[in-house]
């Protein structure tokens, strides 16, 4: 058996994969609870809703706060998606940068609009 001197495979992306899956569980899990105390909120409402009721929810800096991280939580579960599409489909590596720059400038305005939303209230 003869031995090969010099060539050494290297791995890239180790554990990439694995990091995405918790990532995406992880904020998966915190948008389905803040979505259920949300929903939850709502429907103690008493009478109809509407924008005093609406900006009610959210006026305690608690609620403020544990929004934005939910903000941030989306935006972040939604990248680790996109990029995940992208590096499935998007083969030529230049026009896959080209999508990954647009999707982060999208969500990086989604994110700023709803946060400026949130503070407004």
């Amino acid at each position: 058996m003869a031995a090969t001197y010099g060539y050494k495979r290297t791995v890239v992306g180790a554990h990439y994969g694995w990091r995405d899956f918790v990532v995406q569980r992880i904020t998966a899990v915190l948008i389905t609870l803040f979505t259920l105390l949300l929903l939850a909120k709502v429907l103690l409402i008493q009478g109809p809703i509407g924008y005093d009721s609406w900006a009610a929810i959210f006026a305690p800096q608690w609620m403020k706060a544990l929004t934005f991280s939910v903000i941030v939580a989306l935006i972040w579960h939604a990248w680790v998606g996109v990029c995940s599409v992208l590096y499935d489909y998007a083969k030529p590596a230049g026009f896959r940068l080209f999508l990954q720059s647009l999707a982060a400038l999208w969500l990086v305005s989604c994110g700023g609009w709803a946060i400026q939303v949130l503070w407004r209230l």
